[in-house]
């Protein structure tokens, strides 16, 4: 059996799509814990976080035909872990509308909104950091993170050398890191 440790998420997506379960067990593995620790973080509860993120892998898993990723893997594991925890929330709005007259359902909607804002306003501020990049690295980190290449296509596709593509990646990640802060350059490359 091959090993699927050195390929990139795109190639497992795409053998998992077929059919390929060992895929989907590199993909488990890639990602349980990761996932887990952040529906935690969201809920604080250790079985609802489990639940949440065996949630997702069983739809995964259940839906393998119809998936259409438009982001990364990782982007769309973290997402519909956010969606299965916003709908927790949602659940526990209604419990809360009809046992305290309607206070913890303002409460909820408060910080649900609040928690929407702030990723928006995370998610404008790595932007404009990474169109701060000088062209070349910019060109370099959006061919990784948005074509999902590697660093030996993205040198082909540019015609420069390997280890200059991978000069340019480590600086680009150097200036997100350095640019953002630690905690936002952490939850960046999580939700990537």
């Amino acid at each position: 059996m091959p090993s699927y440790s050195s390929h990139n998420d795109y190639e497992l997506v795409t053998l998992f799509i077929t059919g390929d379960d060992a895929a989907f067990k590199e993909i488990y593995l890639r990602y349980d814990k990761p996932l887990y620790l952040y529906a935690y973080h969201k809920l604080g509860n250790k079985e609802e976080s489990r639940d949440v993120v065996q949630d997702v892998f069983a739809w995964l898993l259940n839906n393998r035909t119809g998936i259409d990723l438009k982001t990364t893997l990782s982007g769309y594991l973290y997402k519909s872990v956010l969606n299965k925890i916003y709908n927790i929330y949602k659940h526990k709005q209604v419990l809360h509308k009809y046992t305290d007259d309607g206070n913890g359902y303002l409460d909820l909607e408060r910080t649900e909104t609040d928690f929407l804002i702030r990723e928006k306003d995370i998610r404008n501020m790595i932007d404009k950091t990474i169109a701060e990049m000088p062209p070349r690295m910019r060109e370099v980190y959006e061919l990784k993170s948005k074509r999902y290449m590697s660093a030996k296509q993205i040198a082909e596709y540019t015609g420069v050398a390997e280890s200059t593509v991978n000069t340019q990646l480590k600086r680009a990640m150097k200036h997100l890191k350095l640019k953002l802060g630690l905690l936002t350059y952490i939850i960046f490359i999580l939700n990537q």
